[in-house]
């Protein structure tokens, strides 16, 4: 695989992963606004121990979705890095295959410890 066609794959992946993001928090906000948008707003209902994956069940449909778009535009970047691992695995580049790995294990990391 030349270094070329790994840009051009990681910017389709990037670009489709944004834009999958964009549509579904697009479609979950349109949603909100029809059942909800002329209501005022709750201001004494606020869930700060809805987090992690769990929330995506207890929320509201339309406020699920959106928070499962920001789910998917988180794991954009995550994808592209694992992507690249498996590109550079293939290439047999040890160095690359060893900073990329680094890379991925902290953001896996700091993903799920930041659930808690």
């Amino acid at each position: 695989m030349t270094d070329t066609r790994l840009e051009i794959i990681i910017g389709n992946l990037l670009r489709a992963g944004v834009s999958l993001a964009a549509a579904t928090v697009l479609a979950g906000g349109l949603w909100y606004l029809s059942e909800s948008g002329g209501a005022p707003p709750h201001y004494r209902r606020f869930h700060p121990d809805a987090r992690g994956l769990p929330a995506l069940f207890s929320l509201p449909k339309p406020e699920a979705l959106i928070f499962l778009g920001l789910l998917l535009l988180i794991a954009t970047p995550i994808a592209r890095v694992a992507f690249s691992l498996v590109a550079f695995a293939l290439e047999r580049d040890r160095l690359y295959v060893f900073f990329t790995l680094v890379v991925l294990v902290l953001l896996l990391y700091s993903l799920g410890t930041s659930w808690l």
